[in-house]
């Protein structure tokens, strides 16, 4: 008799498994969901299309720029292959310290069809190399 309820407990186990399975990746699949793409996928992309994505990119050397007495900053993210294909992103909030011109960043938000610029609500920088390598020499 064991064996019968024993099979019971491992089959109610396996539908609730796969049922919370189902749910993650219908979830996941949503609307809520967002593309990783580098500068040139994103100008290739219809701009309606591009409501919620993260880009990757380097930081342009030029048309950097702060708001004066506020958070945020405005910049052109360079495509990493193709230094040609740019974007302008708009961010407002605060910056980390490792950004600067030729930072790998990562910027979270929607294209302004409108405006034509990127507006991001998130940002994030690639750890320099600095801090990947410890200068040993001087221990010891």
């Amino acid at each position: 008799m064991k064996k019968n309820g024993s099979k019971g407990i491992y089959a109610a186990a396996l539908v609730l498994f796969l049922g919370g399975l189902g749910y993650l990746v219908v979830s996941g699949l949503g609307e809520n969901s967002s593309y990783f793409l580098n500068v040139s996928e994103a100008m290739a992309m219809e701009p309606g299309k591009l409501h919620k994505v993260r880009l990757f990119g380097t930081v342009a050397a030029e048309g950097l720029t702060s708001p004066q007495g506020g958070l945020g900053v405005k910049f052109k993210l360079e495509d990493k292959d193709n230094t040609a294909k740019t974007l302008w992103v708009d961010y407002k909030g605060a910056v980390p310290d490792t950004f600067k011109p030729g930072a790998e960043v990562i910027v979270e938000g929607g294209f302004d069809s409108g405006s034509g610029v990127f507006g991001a609500n998130s940002l994030m920088t690639k750890c320099p190399s600095k801090y990947e390598k410890q200068n040993r020499e001087k221990t010891g």
